[in-house]
């Protein structure tokens, strides 16, 4: 979801893109987001012992946060180096480069997230 939304952002008119285009595009991101983060704990979780399964949340919300904040320090340096240059170009290049990063993941993923459903070992993990 996210490397269409990118793509779509992307390829929008500077400096006045329309404002419908660019709802649909983030509601496609933020839709593509929110899978992700289920999917990510989801899958962490069930793989981690009743015992460890803070930690694995911890380390979980902790990748979670860090690569928002490099994701967010990339793109906001691509899209600065537009405004040296004079023009609002810098965030069509912001955009693109969220395309590129969404569709190496959207390639990555099979290979990284395990096979099949998560087993999950019982019920919830509460104390």
């Amino acid at each position: 979801m996210d490397t269409p939304a990118s793509a779509a952002m992307a390829s929008m008119p500077t400096p006045n893109p329309s404002r419908r285009n660019s709802v649909r595009a983030a509601v496609a991101a933020a839709t593509g987001i929110g899978a992700v983060f289920v999917t990510a704990t989801a899958t962490a979780l069930a793989a981690a012992s009743h015992g460890e399964a803070g930690l694995a949340s911890g380390v979980v919300n902790t990748f979670h946060e860090v690569g928002g904040s490099v994701g967010v320090a990339v793109v906001s340096t691509v899209a600065a180096a537009g405004f040296e240059r004079g023009s609002a170009a810098g965030f069509a290049d912001a955009f693109a480069v969220c395309a590129a990063a969404a569709a190496v993941a959207a390639v990555a993923a099979p290979g990284i997230v395990p096979p099949g459903r998560p087993q999950y070992s019982g019920g919830p993990h509460a104390h």
